[in-house]
């Protein structure tokens, strides 16, 4: 098998790379949905498929100058997903009714900017852990 003899981090980053990719066809067709109205819904679109790339490029290639694009690119998804939880959290509320319940159910997704985000954490755990 292609993967005999990686250590766990490898593996990690390698399924972090696939999150990235899977949560990036989610996000756009959110934002697509909602015609991309305020410029911080570009920020997922353009950093999940370059973390994507650059984690799947590391763990298969296993260069290490791709470490720190890497990371630069896990620490500016972590704090994206951060701000987009933040204005997520400020959408439910400027919906009609404001913090009901049925807006955190039709409105913007709260938890998805945080999946983002975790996804983040854990490859920058993967990354760093030694």
């Amino acid at each position: 098998m292609i993967w005999t003899g990686w250590s766990l981090n490898r593996v990690c980053i390698l399924i972090i790379g696939l999150g990235y990719l899977l949560t990036f066809a989610q996000v756009t067709m959110y934002h697509y949905r909602q015609n991309f109205r305020h410029y911080a819904m570009w920020l997922p679109v353009i950093v999940g498929p370059a973390v994507a790339v650059a984690a799947t490029a590391l763990a298969l290639l296993n260069l290490t100058w791709l470490e720190p694009v890497t990371s630069g690119l896990l620490w500016l998804a972590t704090a994206g997903g951060v701000v987009g939880f933040a204005y997520h959290f400020v959408g439910v509320g400027e919906r009609v009714g404001g913090y009901q319940t049925t807006n955190f159910l039709v409105g913007p997704p709260i938890i998805l900017p945080l999946i983002f985000s975790a996804l983040g954490v854990l490859g920058l755990v993967a990354l760093y852990w030694r």
